[in-house]
């Protein structure tokens, strides 16, 4: 009976916690938001009379009372907005004030080599809807000038962990609609500047990549991986589908079974494994890899601007209209899978995962 006691007094303790501390009671109305804009009011029994923790939560759902689903979806956006306003502006290591234009990136040219550097370390590199149309600008930029190549790297441990999820919870004044569409043609246009990027463009994949970052390199011409790198596309999970032109590059690097396993199944590979698949060139042990990278660099820049261009064109140049059409209808099943219930809680899941009690 004394056990029982005191596991009552414990638990009681928990719930004055949950109460009381105003974290706990923001993680309260992101978890009732959440129940109400997936399952609607609550329907669920309330819990037993020991199970303090439950019923804290099971009355923070039962407050909301008949607030909608969409109503409930949209307010849970708005918390989740707001605590990241809250959290204040991501700081990124940034070049000395005035030499460059962007914010997200580090872009610097070099023994005729241009580098595109995503400068987002302490976000993992996450692509948000700045970092997108700084891409875009950086490649029409890097296609015009004098380097000889193009890379694209990333600062930190990671390569890229892809969208940048709270791009989702910018909600328009349009609604999700107008999201989904200005989302789909802003990836119409990110994918296009790949697809039309006139020279040789060489990724050096420092650490895992995920999402987008992974289904465009298959527009790469070279693509060098450390050890330690990884390759994960998880758009079931959330939800979504592929893009980058994923569904038409990766069958063909792959075969269909193996780009199956990528693509629908979620499946991440080593850089061992990208390699055997025809994603990546060549692996590098990490203790050498920005050594012998650079190396292999110095050399590619030495060679003839104009033919190494040329000899791009003639590579890449008969299938420019594919890629086109295979963007078009990527983008297309984007917007609407943006715009679906399956699609927007998996991704409320996602916010949830990190709020949990």
């Amino acid at each position: 009976m004394g056990a029982t006691v005191e596991q009552f007094n414990h638990a009681k303790g928990q719930m004055g916690k949950l109460k009381n501390d105003p974290g706990n009671e923001v993680k309260l109305k992101i978890y009732a938001l959440f129940k109400q804009a997936t399952q609607g009011p609550c329907n669920t029994p309330k819990p037993g009379m020991l199970d303090f923790v439950g019923k804290v939560k099971w009355e923070a759902w039962k407050s909301l009372g008949s607030v909608s689903q969409e109503e409930a979806r949209q307010q849970y956006v708005d918390l989740i907005d707001s605590l990241l306003a809250a959290e204040g502006p991501a700081v990124a290591t940034q070049p000395t004030a005035g030499s460059s234009p962007f914010n997200t990136l580090l872009v610097s040219t070099k023994d005729n080599i241009t580098t595109i550097c995503f400068n987002r370390p302490e976000k993992k590199n996450a692509i948000t809807v700045e970092m997108y149309n700084e891409i875009i600008k950086a490649l029409e930029q890097a296609g015009k000038d004098e380097s000889v190549i193009t890379v694209i790297t990333g600062s930190g441990d990671f390569f890229c962990s892809g969208n940048d999820l709270t791009n989702f919870t910018k909600i328009p004044e349009g609604g999700i609609s107008k999201m989904a569409k200005d989302a789909g043609e802003l990836l119409r246009a990110y994918v296009q500047a790949f697809i039309d990027f006139p020279k040789p463009l060489i990724a050096v994949v420092n650490g895992p990549a995920v999402g987008v970052s992974v289904t465009l390199l298959g527009l790469f011409d070279i693509i060098y991986a450390t050890e330690k790198a990884t390759f994960h596309t998880p758009f079931s999970q959330l939800g979504q589908s592929p893009e980058g032109c994923s569904s038409y590059t990766f069958p063909k690097m792959m075969g269909n079974a193996k780009a199956s396993e990528v693509l629908l199944f979620n499946k991440k590979l080593t850089a061992t494994q990208a390699c055997a698949q025809g994603l990546v060139t060549e692996v590098f042990p990490d203790s050498s890899f920005q050594t012998e990278v650079a190396t292999r660099l110095k050399a590619y820049a030495k060679l003839p601007r104009n033919s190494l261009a040329l000899s791009k064109q003639l590579v890449r140049g008969t299938e420019k209209e594919r890629l086109y059409k295979v963007n078009d209808q990527e983008v297309e099943r984007l917007v609407e899978r943006w715009q679906s219930d399956e699609c927007m809680q998996a991704i409320m899941g996602f916010f949830q995962s990190k709020a949990k009690l």
